[in-house]
């Protein structure tokens, strides 16, 4: 009992302390504000010095005594002390106890209604921000004191996460009300996807937008570095498949003979896996199975190249007819599940002098054995798709063919007579010049991405099991505007924008080989030890938005060629150094280009006119539809034509540092009718000339759902029918 004594008295003393509405109010200025001067609490509790330095000293000099607070003589401050702290915390704890709380109700992230606690405002702070504890609960009892003061009834997080936020932005703490934004849409957005006739007749792509846009915040809040995220947001670069960035890679190549040798193996153990095929029908429908697998898995398209050539082995004395039917399955189950591409070899390459799997995976001589087969494959698919496409054009799966010199006669040249058929009617078909020997094992995807043997020296490494990590957008016009046309700066500032978009690819791929694992299970399953995708193969692309635009913007529109093509040249030269530069730091398949991009091309455009008006800016398109160039444009009003368009060649040389990347020459049919044999002599020329690496006939087309009939042209109502509501357009490249 002796010993307690001096404890209750101090324990009373620290009570008596706190009694004083004054002392109290002193107690929560020095919380609130870390530190006070003598001056500083006086003027905050509105006391005279004159009249009223007597009262206050008193009071200053009972929390002292008691160890509730304490002095720094030097800095001439007054702090609280951990006792204090706790006193403090009673205090607020007795306040509630004793006062029925307001009934503040709280609508929870979780789906459930809660009376509010500030104690979960200073744990949520602590946990998702890192917030120092002290800081915590300073800022939860701040928010909570707003709440109270706007008789609010009932809550939701949101709000909350509103109010706190704005308390942390009030004292200087960005970096943490940034790790604690909250991401999603607002009401109104969510109500407008809901409604809009893009998604009304499919569910899913309104989970799937509305999942994107919550994963594409996240990615800029909390993986990318500020200036990364700053630049997309502000328009200096574009970030394409912002939504899925962390978790696929844009294009995958895949190696179909691995399928053919290995089966089919599935992540889920609920699900039964293939065995290598055994027949055309079963090839086919292994086939199938690894785009529909891998379909979760990429962002944009998935391409088997040298599709009729894999597939001859299993074709060798299978009935035309039933050759027929199963590839016609198989192409309008890829139309209606999976974003795909298949090409067609007819030139030489080295694919042919491989060994060929055939039937349950066992050896089947070389490739360069069944001429026969692969050319029956080819022809029988562009059977198909005349078939298909005889009303409403069928434009998925893409086509690409691989031309040589040496591939416009003998038994080749019906096929082609096909393919540009195909072209001449409604069909999209994409050409791959091979002549060179260099080009022999190229791959291609749709958007124009190359993938060559530049890597190991392997073309079977370099261009199988790999693909298009991602492509980042910089915005040239937006680098021409503001070096405000000193070709000094915008060498500088295209130097500073070029790294930023390395830096992103960087992050994903670090990204992908990290969490692959989980994320594409199915693309990174081993055999022999071996993953089967290649990550660190994979080509990551720089678009260069608005070429054009920004030369036209720095030259100030002069029609004098040589000063153009001059700065063009000096621009494509800088690129190159740029990117010889960065390849330790970034990796060796890292390409500028200039590829098709719809979604940068207007984005960066419709922000650029919003910062700098519409009269400084130049463009492409219409003041209501502005986009930027992403690819080269060639305009076909009529054949026959001279050897290459007028300026397409001088172009073309002029951009063939670009290319090592990829690159898509666009020859826009104007809207007439075209002959086949006419575009098959033109495609020809082109191959012969060398003027288009990789190329492809575009036109717009409207088809009418209602009469079933195709017209050339956008029209806004049928010539057939006069329906305006059953008319749909198709045009692959509306907005590059």
């Amino acid at each position: 009992m002796v010993n307690q004594q001096p404890n209750r008295m101090r324990g009373v003393k620290v009570l008596k302390a706190v009694s004083s509405p004054l002392r109290l109010q002193i107690l929560n200025l020095l919380f609130d504000s870390n530190a006070l001067s003598y001056s500083e609490l006086m003027n905050q509790l509105k006391m005279n010095p004159s009249r009223d330095a007597g009262r206050f000293a008193y009071h200053l000099k009972f929390l002292l005594k008691a160890s509730l607070v304490e002095a720094d003589v030097e800095a001439k401050k007054y702090y609280l002390t951990d006792l204090g702290k706790m006193v403090l915390d009673v205090a607020d704890r007795v306040e509630k106890k004793a006062v029925k709380p307001r009934g503040m109700l709280v609508r929870t992230s979780h789906l459930t209604v809660e009376e509010f606690d500030a104690n979960k405002i200073a744990n949520s702070l602590i946990k998702e921000a890192k917030v120092p504890p002290e800081l915590a609960q300073k800022a939860a009892k701040e928010a909570e004191k707003r709440l109270v003061k706007s008789k609010t009834k009932y809550l939701t997080a949101a709000l909350i996460r509103e109010v706190v936020n704005g308390i942390l932005v009030e004292k200087g703490y960005e970096d943490y009300r940034h790790k604690l934004t909250r991401v999603g849409m607002p009401v109104h957005e969510v109500t407008l996807l809901i409604e809009s006739r893009d998604v009304a007749s499919d569910c899913a792509a309104a989970i799937s937008k509305a999942g994107q846009t919550v994963l594409g915040e996240y990615t800029l809040l909390n993986i990318f570095p500020r200036d990364i995220a700053d630049a997309h947001l502000s328009g200096a670069i574009h970030i394409g498949e912002l939504g899925t960035w962390m978790l696929k890679p844009r294009e995958v190549i895949h190696e179909l003979c691995y399928f053919y040798l290995h089966g089919v193996k599935l992540d889920d153990p609920k699900q039964a896996g293939m065995q290598p095929p055994s027949d055309f029908k079963s090839a086919l429908c292994t086939a199938f199975n690894v785009m529909l697998h891998s379909q979760k898995e990429t962002n944009c398209t998935q391409i088997y190249s040298n599709f009729n050539l894999i597939l001859a082995p299993f074709a060798k004395g299978t009935d035309e007819a039933k050759l027929k039917e199963n590839l016609r399955l198989f192409i309008l189950n890829l139309n209606q599940h999976v974003d795909a591409t298949l090409g067609i070899e007819l030139s030489s390459c080295q694919m042919m002098e491989k060994e060929a799997i055939g039937a349950y995976g066992k050896p089947a001589g070389k490739y360069s054995n069944y001429p026969s087969e692969s050319r029956l494959i080819a022809s029988v698919l562009l059977d198909i798709f005349l078939e298909e496409s005889a009303q409403k054009p069928l434009l998925n799966p893409k086509l690409i063919i691989k031309l040589s010199t040496d591939t416009f006669s003998g038994e080749n040249l019906p096929i082609l007579q096909k393919a540009h058929e195909l072209v001449a009617k409604n069909g999209l078909i994409y050409f791959a010049d091979t002549s060179k020997k260099e080009n022999q094992n190229v791959a291609f995807s749709p958007s124009g991405t190359k993938f060559t043997a530049d890597l190991t020296g392997d073309w079977e490494t370099d261009t199988m099991r790999t693909g298009c990590l991602g492509s980042v957008a910089v915005n040239l016009p937006r680098i021409a505007l503001e070096s405000k046309k000193d070709s000094a700066v915008f060498m500088e500032l295209l130097r500073e924008r070029f790294e930023l978009a390395a830096r992103a690819l960087t992050i994903k791929s670090n990204a992908l080989k990290q969490f692959g694992k989980n994320n594409l299970p199915f693309l990174l399953q081993k055999a022999e030890g071996d993953n089967y995708f290649r990550i660190e193969n994979c080509n990551r692309i720089i678009n260069l938005a608005g070429f054009w635009e920004a030369i036209e913007i720095v030259t100030e529109k002069t029609s004098d060629t040589s000063k153009r093509q001059a700065f063009a040249k000096e621009i494509v030269d800088t690129v190159l150094i740029f990117k010889q530069k960065m390849a330790k730091k970034y990796g060796r398949r890292l390409y500028p280009a200039l590829l098709c991009d719809h979604k940068a091309a207007e984005r960066l455009a419709q922000l650029d006119i919003e910062r700098f008006g519409v009269a400084k800016v130049t463009f492409s398109g219409t003041r209501d539809n502005p986009y930027y160039s992403t690819l080269n444009r060639i305009p076909i009003k009529a054949i026959p034509i001279p050897t290459a368009p007028a300026g397409t060649i001088e172009t073309t040389q002029l951009l063939r540092g670009l290319s090592s990347g990829g690159s898509l020459d666009l020859y826009e049919l104007e809207n007439v009718e075209f002959q086949t044999h006419a575009l098959l002599d033109l495609t020809k020329r082109i191959i012969q000339s060398q003027v288009s690496e990789f190329f492809t006939y575009n036109r717009t087309i409207s088809f009418c759902g209602n009469c079933k009939k195709t017209y050339y042209g956008a029209l806004h109502k049928c010539p057939g029918c006069s329906s305006m509501s059953t008319l749909t357009t198709f045009d692959r490249f509306t907005s590059t």
